[in-house]
């Protein structure tokens, strides 16, 4: 029964978006709400003006899916669809600064992906300790270090994602991975609310990348990239981090590796050079492998095989565990 309920989850999530997206993108026309090619801006890799509005259809089809196949809500559940209107909305104002040729301030941002985390651990949905190998009891973690801890945790990965988000397919592609790794992982814990969740983002991010692979006719801006590394982030505390051993704390880490290591890069390299860890540049690994030489297709294949094996990785690892 779970089988067919997990294989309506994924359906149902990737036709919502993949109806909706092209609505939406006409509307983006029609209210000027594009991503513009800016001259001399490294980042900008397109030549033609893109819309911006895929993130309402992914929004929509994950929390419309998530309602109608958990038919639960409860404080978690608030503090999630709560906390993706605020993302969802920021990156909004963010994106409607680059129409403009602008750029938004980081404070403002900072200040919601915090705030969004905030909601989400105090419903409940926290880190809050591991299993101690050597003697088996379980570790409870102080109140204040699990509270810094899973903000951290939620905001590092609503970060990264959206860090990723600079190429064509990469973003959607990594998420889509990342979440298929996860779904897996809750399948094998037994955990059936996080693998739900799962499938549902693996659903929306592929009905996203039919229209966002290159060439793109779509993008989702920050709006819907932040948006899906908060749910990400959710999904791992509501999953892999639950009853974890210190071994196991790795899963997560390394269903979401490329992203996760690579702008741990990027910042440290941001912060030795003095500046913003916010401000944008042409440092993370798919425009270096552009200026090594491979074109677009190639780097996004490069990097998808690296998620793919750092999935593997993690799989293996949890399958250690239960041995």
């Amino acid at each position: 029964m779970k089988d067919i309920l997990y294989a309506v989850a994924f359906v149902v999530s990737f036709l919502i978006v993949y109806l909706l997206i092209p609505p939406f993108g006409r509307l983006a026309f029609k209210w000027d709400f594009v991503d513009k090619p800016r001259k001399n801006v490294e980042r900008k890799l397109h030549r033609e003006a893109i819309p911006l509005t895929a993130s309402y259809a992914i929004f929509l089809g994950f929390f419309i899916t998530y309602l109608l196949v958990a038919r639960a809500f409860n404080w978690e559940t608030g503090a999630l669809l709560l906390g993706g209107i605020l993302l969802l909305t920021i990156g909004t104002v963010d994106d409607w600064y680059k129409t403009k040729g602008k750029d938004f301030p980081a404070l403002p941002k900072l200040v919601v992906q915090v705030s969004a985390a905030v909601l989400v651990y105090f419903s409940g949905n926290a880190f809050t300790g591991f299993y101690n190998p050597l003697s088996g009891d379980y570790v409870t973690l102080p109140t204040i270090v699990s509270f810094l801890l899973t903000i951290l945790w939620i905001f590092g990965v609503t970060t990264v994602i959206n860090f990723s988000d600079g190429l064509d397919g990469l973003a959607g592609g990594l998420s889509a991975i990342s979440a298929g790794t996860l779904f897996i992982v809750a399948l094998v814990m037994g955990q059936s609310n996080s693998a739900i969740m799962a499938i549902i983002l693996v659903g929306v991010t592929v009905a996203y990348l039919r229209f966002n692979k290159p060439p793109a006719k779509i993008f989702m801006g920050d709006a819907g990239a932040t948006f899906l590394g908060f749910v990400l982030a959710v999904i791992a505390l509501d999953g892999a981090f639950k009853q974890a051993t210190v071994l196991s704390l790795f899963i997560p880490i390394l269903a979401l590796g490329v992203p996760i290591f690579d702008n741990l890069f990027v910042v440290f390299k941001r912060f030795m050079q003095g500046k913003s860890i916010y401000q944008a540049d042409a440092s993370q690994v798919h425009y270096r492998l552009l200026r090594a030489g491979l074109n677009t297709k190639q780097a996004l294949g490069f990097l998808f095989l690296a998620s793919t094996c750092f999935s593997l990785f993690s799989i293996i690892l949890l399958l250690v565990q239960i041995q």
